[in-house]
Parts: C-alpha cells; structure tokens; sequence
C-alpha cells in the first residue's frame, strides 16, 4: 500500500544529513555526513553548526547530561549527479568511532574506537535504552570487491564498557527498541530485511535457532530497490523505516503484516524521528538534496530516553 502525504521543507541548505534528532524546544539536530558536523536547525530554517567533527558523523541521539551521542563512519567519498543530487560514491580508509558532543560547551570527546581489540568498522546508528546504555550499528565495510560484515554493540554512556552482542549482519544500519524495551529492531541496507531480536536483559538476546543466520526473527523483507537505512518506533510499535532509490518511508506493524509506503520525492531518505507538540511530526533527512522535511504522521512517535 502507497500513501502520499503533504510535506514541508524546513531548510534544504545541509551537506548529506542524517541522523535527525526533535528537541523539546521545536529545533532538530542533525549530522550532516558531508558536512562533518553536528548541525541545529530551527523551525523557521535556519541552521547553527553546534560543531564541527572529523570523519563522517553518521547517526545521533540524545543521551545523559546533555550529550549528543554520534555514530561515526569514518567517512565517504561522494560525486554530484547531473541533476544536482549528491551520493556517496564509497568509504574513506579510515576506521570509525563512536563519540559525543556537548550541547552547552559543545566539547567534543571520542568514546569508543574498538570492542576486544578490534577496531570499529563504520558505526552507523545508535537507540538509547532506559538503563543508561545504548545500541549502536557497525556497517561494516564495502568495496567494489567484498563486503566485511558488520555488528551490533551495546556500550556505556560513560566509555566504560562496550560489547558485541549481534554479528553475522550484512550491511547493518537503522537500530530501534520496541516500547516495552523488549525488542531490538535492525535494518540491513542491501539486503532489505527488517530483523526482530527478543531481549532478555540490557545488552543480552535471545537468539532465533538456526536457520536465522543472526539469531533474529525476519520482520520484513522489502521489494524492488527499497534499499533499507535508519529507522524510529512510534507509540504504537510501528517501525518506520526509511529507504533510498525506492526513496521514502515504510510504515510497518509491529508484526511485519502491514506494511504502507509513504513515497518522498528525492534519491536518499536516509533517517527519521518524531517530535513536535503532539509526538506526532516526522521529520526526515532528505540527503541527496540537503533537506529537511516534515509531515504529520498517522500516530505519535515514542518518546525516546533523555529527549
């Protein structure tokens, strides 16, 4: 099922952005992934870079004390089509990191760069739980000729402590909690599946038997080129989930048997979060053309630890 929607621009002057993050006071932080930064922008469109960050800020969210978590890649290369869009054309060499910034002081300290000696691949998304720690993605890493799988850790708001607790996982990218903090959900990028891990504890699953190749249970697998990336929970449980080339937003039950497609004129729809008075405004990265955008959505978003 396809639903189109009105929606308005809030600004179209950022650099690849992602990672949308509805404050209390009207505003949406945002990374912009080109831009290396961590970037405000108000509701009446302008934009104040809160600060400036190496590699490729890829995904945030709100944590303890005023800090901003960030996942960050490493970074990307990218080319400007001939309509004016941009892409990312491959991974740059370095690894990446997990670090975060201080809204008031706008410190800027890097927290996590490796789990058991290994380095980080390209984190990519990360959900807070209501225990003080959080989930984040590792991509992994591509090239035209292979592809290293990535991971989902959990780690602890302070760099103390960070373990992997799903591998195995094919491009991992948007990373979401069930209301009751019950069930973690994951999208994979080239694959197009929406995965469902039971949690038992903070950090621990319950793993799916074989044949589930992670240990999840498959909630979706989406058609066509409707290439999976970030992803937030509503009040109801509903994932949405956005995805580029099919570009737009999947609007999913909690059981994966219904599932609604809200179409978004642009290549990448990278990410989404809810906020405004009611919960009920979607705000979503529109990052082959530098938006933001917003629309209302048929319910309102869940409301998301330290936010």
């Amino acid at each position: 099922m396809t639903n189109e929607l009105p929606i308005r621009v809030v600004t179209d002057r950022l650099r690849f952005p992602e990672g949308p993050v509805a404050l209390a006071d009207g505003s949406v932080l945002v990374v912009e992934i080109q831009g290396q930064a961590l970037t405000c922008v108000y509701g009446d469109g302008r934009i104040e870079v809160v600060a400036e960050l190496d590699g490729g800020p890829n995904g945030a969210a709100m944590g303890p004390d005023g800090w901003v978590y960030i996942c960050n890649s490493g970074g990307w290369s990218y080319v400007v089509e001939s309509n004016g869009w941009v892409r990312p054309s491959g991974q740059a060499g370095s690894h990446g990191w997990i670090e975060r910034v201080h809204l008031r002081t706008r410190a800027v300290e890097r927290l996590y760069e490796a789990c058991d000696g290994q380095p980080l691949l390209a984190p990519n998304d990360l959900v807070f739980d209501h225990h003080g720690g959080f989930y984040f993605s590792d991509h992994g890493r591509r090239s035209p000729s292979e592809i290293r799988l990535g991971a989902v850790y959990y780690a602890a708001a302070d760099g103390s402590a960070i373990r992997r607790v799903i591998q195995s996982l094919v491009t991992p990218n948007g990373i979401g909690l069930s209301p009751d903090g019950k069930t973690l959900y994951l999208a994979e990028t080239v694959p197009r599946r929406l995965w469902a891990f039971a949690m038992s504890a903070p950090g621990e699953v319950e793993r799916e038997p074989w044949p589930s190749p992670n240990g999840g249970r498959l909630l979706a697998g989406m058609p066509d080129a409707a290439y999976l990336d970030s992803l937030a929970i509503d009040c109801e449980g509903h994932i949405a989930v956005a995805s580029f080339q099919r570009c737009g937003i999947w609007d999913i039950s909690p059981d994966g048997a219904e599932r609604t497609f809200i179409p978004l004129d642009d290549f990448y729809a990278t990410n989404i979060c809810f906020g405004g008075p009611d919960g009920a405004a979607a705000y979503v990265t529109l990052s082959s053309t530098g938006r933001l955008a917003t629309f209302r959505w048929p319910r309102p978003g869940l409301k998301l630890p330290y936010v």
